[in-house]
Order: structure tokens, then sequence, then C-alpha cells
């Protein structure tokens, strides 16, 4: 396929580029999909229920022990320090034991719950990202083609990477550290409600100061961050972009207009990860200084109260009547409301963390429900052979001979119809957006070894045809019958396996040239694969190859010329061995030697197969059973080369055009 060839359908949809300006895929706002937070736990607790529960123990234990303490030097304090100067310590030395080995008791249970609980996490959060992208790659697989066309390949590449890093943190980090937190929380100010009501009454009024703040400048954070996660997700499409297109950069001189366009989309990040930044890191020493001035406000008031023997109401005065407040009481209280306003801060510091494993995850989630490619086909391909008979019959071996297996609701039965590659388009209407319309009312017929050529100017529909032939896309109007089955009814894995491909844009994957040839059947002997270099005169170059057909090719074979690349791409559908061939420009960048090296492996290929051909240059296809001229989605001229240059229409002048150009 030629460079224009690429553009071919104009009103095909396209990735919107960062380009002018930097605009690139339009990403919804409210990035956070609504009920992404319970999905999210659903995932993790469908892989790792029992491991969760154990952290969750885990968790309780620790957030109990980092109370305890407190509990202890308020007896201490308060009970066990003035018996024993009243009666000396010997008296308490018991009890005193007892306190210190309960305590270190607590210490190492809670350190063994650490050690537990950072050891499950590490599987947990590394087991998930796992899940994931082995999710979003068996989904990736069952997405149909018009997916690619609509979304930047960069972006999707970065939900495999920031998406499910941000994820990651989330899942690791940022929710166990809010549950640890959050209970607490709960715990501290259960503990000061115990102690005192008044202190507590006092520390409510500074955490409403503090989740006011919280409320602003958190929630500024957590915005930012979204904010900064999608511009992320544009800048690396756009470098994925000027990567792959590089040499074109270069060829045109666009270096400084590329720089440009880069500039915005990294000053956009900037200006994001600032602003998230920002916010984010004034919140904590704000809330610091707010828990400071509860901590100085309460010593006071208790110095106070200490000072006037006031007596002291606390949920305790229930049980053991209202006392005067002890100093054992306020030391633990000032404690335990420092440790309340740390657990604040920190909660509050996971806001924008939250927030951007919340946008990660939400991103993820948003590719695993794209809708799959619908397939109601239910005619399968299957191995046959004939009886005695002559009626097919299915088979499990490689016969060479292959079946269209129908199976008829109507009446229970089965049918058998022989794959001969008779194709038939009828009255197709399609449009790759409803509004616009690309092929109108295409007939046409191919034959069983018939060759079909579509010549052309860009953005006729050639390639758009073959495209419809493959199912990439479903037609609007008409009908399109192989071997008179309607292709709705096939199963699209099976109609494609009828059909073998050679595009002018060849992929060749990591692997040995051996494999690469293999992709076009997975079963093929190394045997069948060195046939089909032969087929397709590739087997003189690969043997001069340093490890001949075990040669490792990498980076889309970036070590071969386009021709060589071409001439495995052929290789590869030739080993396919499929009774239809589209062949789409598959010769055009190949040299005018290698090309007619060529011709002969490819008239065999073609030999008694059904053959598409798309073509600009016009030599390749004088020798096909019929050519079909197409402008502006409709077929104008049809017949044989000697037909077409006799009516001296369109073809008469695309064809003399050419040669008057050579």
């Amino acid at each position: 396929m030629s460079q224009d060839e690429k553009r071919e359908e104009t009103s095909r949809p396209r990735p919107i580029r960062p380009m002018r300006g930097g605009r690139g895929m339009p990403v919804p706002k409210g990035a956070i999909k609504k009920g992404t937070m319970s999905r999210l736990i659903k995932t993790v607790l469908a892989h790792y229920k029992w491991q969760l529960l154990v952290v969750f123990v885990c968790i309780i234990i620790n957030s109990t022990g980092s109370l305890v303490s407190s509990v202890f030097l308020q007896m201490l304090i308060d009970d066990v320090i003035p018996a024993g100067v009243k009666n000396g310590f010997a008296a308490v030395q018991t009890r005193l034991l007892g306190m210190v080995g309960g305590m270190a008791g607590i210490y190492v249970i809670v350190v063994l719950a650490a050690f537990l609980y950072h050891r499950i996490m590490a599987t947990v959060t590394q087991g998930m990202l796992y899940h994931l992208r082995a999710d979003m790659f068996a989904k990736m697989q069952s997405l149909p083609i018009k997916y690619f066309d609509t979304h930047a390949h960069g972006e999707i590449m970065s939900t495999y990477t920031n998406d499910t890093d941000a994820t990651r943190q989330l899942i690791g980090h940022s929710l166990p550290s809010l549950l640890t937190n959050s209970l607490t929380l709960v715990l501290s100010v259960a503990l000061m409600l115990w102690y005192s009501l008044w202190l507590s009454f006092v520390v409510a009024l500074f955490t409403l100061i503090m989740t006011f703040i919280v409320k602003k400048i958190g929630g500024g954070s957590a915005k930012y961050m979204v904010e900064r996660q999608r511009s992320l997700a544009k800048e690396e499409g756009f470098v994925e972009e000027m990567m792959k297109g590089q040499k074109v950069v270069k060829v045109f001189t666009h270096e400084e207009r590329a720089k440009a366009d880069f500039d915005v989309l990294n000053d956009r990040l900037y200006q994001d990860s600032v602003k998230a930044n920002t916010y984010g890191n004034i919140l904590g020493p704000i809330l610091s200084n707010v828990g400071n001035f509860n901590y100085v406000l309460l010593t006071i008031i208790g110095a106070v109260l200490l000072m006037l023997n006031a007596p002291n109401i606390g949920v305790s005065s229930i049980f053991f009547g209202i006392e005067t407040l002890g100093i054992g009481v306020l030391v633990v209280f000032l404690s335990t409301s420092r440790n309340f306003t740390m657990m604040v801060n920190q909660m509050s510091q996971q806001i924008s963390m939250i927030a951007m494993g919340l946008a990660g995850a939400s991103r993820v989630f948003t590719l695993m429900d794209e809708t799959p490619e619908q397939d109601e086909g239910y005619v399968t391909l299957v191995n046959a052979k004939k009886d005695e008979t002559g009626a097919l019959t299915e088979t499990t071996e490689r016969t060479g001979l292959w079946a269209w297996k129908h199976y008829h609701k109507s009446d229970g039965t089965t049918t058998f119809t022989e794959l001969k590659g008779d194709i038939v388009l009828d009255g197709v209407d399609f449009g790759y957006v409803p509004e616009k319309q690309v092929l109108s009312d295409v007939s046409l017929y191919a034959k069983p070894g018939q060759k079909i050529a579509f010549v052309g100017a860009t953005g006729a529909g050639k390639t758009t045809i073959t495209n419809l032939i493959n199912r990439f896309y479903d037609i609007a109007d008409g009908k399109i019958r192989y071997d008179g089955i309607n292709i709705n009814k096939i199963k699209k894995n099976d109609l494609r396996k009828s059909l073998g491909i050679v595009l002018q844009d060849v992929n060749l994957f990591t692997g040995t040239v051996m494999d690469n040839i293999r992709y076009g059947r997975l079963d093929a002997t190394d045997e069948e694969c060195i046939a089909a270099a032969k087929l397709a005169n590739a087997d003189g170059f690969i043997n001069r190859l340093p490890d001949g057909y075990q040669t490792l090719l990498q980076n889309n074979g970036a070590n071969l010329s386009q021709g060589q690349r071409q001439l495995l791409s052929i290789a590869r559908a030739a080993v396919a061995d499929a009774p239809v061939m589209i062949l789409d420009e598959a010769t055009s960048s190949i040299d005018t030697h290698t090309e007619t090296l060529v011709a002969d492996g490819m008239d065999k290929l073609m030999k008694g197969r059904t053959t598409f051909v798309i073509a600009h240059r016009l030599s390749t296809v004088r020798n096909a059973d019929a050519i079909m001229v197409l402008d502006k989605g409709r077929i104008i001229e049809r017949g044989t080369h000697e037909q077409l240059i006799a009516q001296k229409g369109t073809y008469y002048q695309l064809y003399t055009g050419a040669f008057e150009l050579e």
C-alpha cells in the first residue's frame, strides 16, 4: 500500500493526533468512572480474598498496638509511680515488670503482624498487576479494528504502564494506608472520649477546621492529579507517534514543528504537575501546624484544669465515677490527640494519590469495558474429505480440502459446502461513519480461481472492499456471499482463516525468520516454511543472512530492506495456503528486478485461488480476469485490460498516463 493509499478512506475515523497546539484525542470529563472503587475492591477480592482477610487482621493488630502504649503510660503515671513513691518500688516491682513484659509481648506481635502484612501485600500488589495486564491484553485481542483506528496507540500503551502503576500504588499503599489510618483514627477518638469529654470537644473544633482545609486544598490536589494523568497519556501518545514517524519528520524537516507541538503538551503536563504537587505539598504542613495549635491549646487547657483540680468527665466516668483530671490522663490525651492529628494529616496526603489511582483504574476498566468484536456467525470452517459417494464429511486430519459446516437450526440438520472461493458482492453500501458513505451500490463477483483487480484514485474505496470481505467492518446495506453463504453467518475467525492477505505495510515480530514465516500458519513445519519462502523467492536472501532461517529479527525487521520484509510477508501468506488471496499493493515496495523474480512465485501462489489485487502499478494487473475501476465509492468501469483500453475511459487515462509518467 502506498503512502497515499494508507489515507485512502478519507471518511474513516482516525486517531486525533496531538498536532497544531497539541490537541490530542479528547478525554471525557469526569475521568473517574462511577463505581470504580467498589469494582476495584471486588476485583482484588476475587483473586486474593483470604490474603486480604489476613491483611485486615494485621491492620487491626497494628492500629490497636499503637494505642496500647498510651494506656500503659497512663496506668504507669497515675497508679504505679504514685504507689511506688508511697510504699516503695519494691512493692510494685512485680506489677511494673508485668506491665513491661506485657508491652514487650504486644510489640512483638505488632512487629510480626507488620512483617506478615508487608509480605502479603507485596504478593497481592504484584499479582494484581499481573491479572490486570493479562485481562487488558486478552480484552485487546477481542476488540475490533475500529477501536485501534480511533484510539492513539501511545495512549493505549499509557494504560498498560502509567495507569496500571497508579492502580498498583492505590492497591499496595494508598488503600491499606487509608484503612490503617481510619481504624487508628476511630480508636483514637474512642480513647479520647474515654478519658475526657472536655478535651475531646477542643479536638472536635480543630477537626472541623482541618476537614475544611482538606476539602479545599485536598480537592484541588485530587483534581490536578487526575489532569496530570490525562496530560501524561497525551504526551506519551505524541512521543510514540513521533518515534514511529521519525524518518518522515526528518525527510520533511519537521523537527522544529515537532518540538513546538511537544512543548505544548509538555507544558500542559508541567502545569498540571506543578498544581497537583503544590496543592499536595502545602496540605501536610498546614495540617501539621493546625495540629500543633491544637496540641498547645490542649496543653494550656489541661494545665488549667489540673491547677483547679477540676472534675473530669469521660466515658470512663460511667464505670468509675467522676474524678479530677490527673497528669497521666493529660499526658495520654495529649499523646493520643497528636496521634489523631497525625492520622488526619496522613489521610489527607492520600487523597491525591487515591484520586490518581482511581483515575488510572478507571482508564483500565474503560479499556476492559470496550465492546468486543461482535460475531453472530455459526458457520464454521472444517477439514473435509469425500467418501465413496463423493459426499463431504468432516475429518480431524489436514487434507487440503476445506468445507463450510452449516448447522440449520430450523430442522436440526448439518450440511457441508466445499470451500471454493466464490465471492459475490451485491449492492453493498458502507460508511465508516453513518453520515458519510464510502461505498455505494457496489456489485461484483469473483469465481473460483479468478483474479480481480481494483484500480482507481486514492480514496476511491479499494481497500475498503477488502476490509469488508474480511469483516473488519460490517456493511450498512447489501449482501456479501462466500460460496453462496452470507458472510454474516460465517464465524469471523473461520472466515479470516480462509483468506490470505499481503499488505504493503509489513509487520514483522520479534523472533527468527522462520517464526515470522510460520506466523501465517502456526502448525506449519520447517519444510513447509522453507517451501513457501522459495515460492516467494525469499529463500535466496534468507540463506545469506548470518544465521539463515534462524536469524533473529527485532524492531520490525529493521535490519532488512523493505523489499526483503515484503518477501517475508508474501512467504507468510504462502504458508497459510488460503484459498482466497488479497494483495494490497503487495509488490509496490519491491524493485523491478526483485518484482520479476517474485512474479513467477506470485503466479504460482495465485493459481487455483480467487485473488483480489489492489494496484497502483497498473502493469501488475494486466493479466487480471476482471479489472474494477472505482471512483468515489462506485464501480464506474469493469472488464479485462484489453476491453477497458478499447473503451478509452478512466482506466485508459490512468494506464496511458502512468506510462507517460514513466
